[in-house]
């Protein structure tokens, strides 16, 4: 299984709604809560290529995205297939 990393925010919906959705997969992954730690914010904007929204997602090596994203790949099936690298 990939490495999965997504940073977030406690106010953000949709950061919730991410983390849910890998929880209810069994997927293992880092937080990173760029209002505990604002120091990586620079960090996520780098990696997400100028993303500056929460989340940012990243499974292995990619970028997925933010929850829209996430979702998308799930409901076209390739969710499973990308985790598993």
């Amino acid at each position: 299984m990939q490495t999965v990393e997504i940073y977030t925010s406690p106010l953000c919906g949709y950061c919730h709604a991410a983390k849910r959705l890998l929880t209810q997969k069994g997927v293992t992954f880092s937080e990173i809560d760029v209002l505990v730690h604002p120091d990586r914010k620079p960090e996520m904007i780098k990696r997400a290529n100028g993303g500056r929204t929460v989340p940012q997602i990243f499974v292995g090596t990619t970028h997925v995205g933010g929850c829209d994203d996430l979702y998308a790949l799930e409901s076209a099936g390739k969710l499973d297939a990308l985790l598993q690298g």
